[in-house]
């Protein structure tokens, strides 16, 4: 007969607990995370390599997808939009339009048929996004130009989901965690559901990751995100 134990906590990765023989007794010790400045140095240098090959790749490609945004519909290439960062500081997120210009604005109008829930806004058929907006999000390259936000350090491959400003207005004590790193262009969001996600959700996966980062836990939701992005699960 086996028996299993659950210490009570949220968030706690089994890398974390480590089991310790005390005066004949086994005792469970719970590891405290904390970000050393060698593994935000490591984190960092892995950013900047990746990133700087991801530019070079992807340089034609983008360069592409400016000429359709361009071309289906009047406006400017690249969205920018406030985000919420590391330790709370604002930025500027770059993104490729995908909306027609004052989709914003319109929003009031469509809250009613929101496919979301808590803060945030979601529809299947939002009749503000283009057709070439249409494919860019189905496909994520929308985000191609947050790779700049990654060489200015204001984002990380790999983190929580940038959150709007209004969000975090909303959010408890506890779920503040999740701003004590940089946002990520991918996460454990994006590769458990991406859209499908409920705004819980969201929270419970970024809190985990901010709780029990490796670069090793680095590098597999690296590995996942390709296949997540193909398989187009969850995408708007």
């Amino acid at each position: 007969m086996s028996v299993r134990v659950s210490p009570g906590l949220a968030n706690l990765g089994a890398s974390r607990v480590i089991l310790e023989p005390i005066d004949g007794m086994a005792l469970f010790s719970l590891r405290r995370h904390r970000f050393s400045r060698r593994q935000r140095l490591v984190k960092r240098m892995l950013d900047l390599a990746v990133t700087s090959v991801a530019l070079v790749v992807s340089a034609p490609l983008m360069i592409g997808i400016a000429l359709a945004v361009k071309m289906s519909s009047p406006g400017p290439v690249l969205f920018r939009q406030r985000r919420v960062g590391e330790q709370e500081e604002e930025f500027t997120i770059f993104k490729f339009r995908t909306m027609v210009v004052g989709a914003h604005a319109q929003r009031d109008l469509l809250e009613t048929q929101n496919e979301a829930d808590g803060l945030l806004f979601k529809m299947r058929r939002d009749p503000r996004v283009t057709t070439v907006g249409r494919f860019l999000r189905r496909t994520s390259l929308d985000e191609l130009p947050q790779l700049f936000n990654v060489m200015r350090g204001e984002m990380s491959l790999v983190g929580p989901r940038p959150a709007l400003p209004e969000e975090t207005t909303h959010y408890a004590e506890s779920h503040r965690g999740r701003l004590r790193v940089k946002p990520g262009l991918t996460g454990l969001w994006q590769v458990n559901g991406r859209h499908d996600l409920v705004f819980d959700d969201y929270l419970r996966y970024d809190l985990f990751y901010v709780e029990n980062w490796s670069l090793t836990m680095d590098l597999y939701i690296l590995a996942k995100t390709v296949p997540a992005l193909l398989s187009g699960r969850g995408s708007y």
